[in-house]
């Protein structure tokens, strides 16, 4: 996902792995998108819709 934010965006991004496997997407310290119970994230067009939508806030 990190790479993906990279090359669509343009953006530095820091990837940091969570206790038992929990990851989520951080914009200026706001959650634009989590992985759900059972371990995944939205799609990768879905997070960097969102990271896009909260960066033109």
């Amino acid at each position: 996902m990190a790479a993906r934010i990279r090359r669509e965006l343009g953006l530095e991004v820091e990837l940091v792995g969570g206790p038992y496997g929990r990851a989520a997407v951080l914009v200026d310290g706001e959650e634009v998108a989590r992985t759900n119970w059972a371990g995944w994230l939205p799609s990768g067009r879905v997070v960097v819709e969102r990271v896009k939508a909260k960066l033109a806030v």
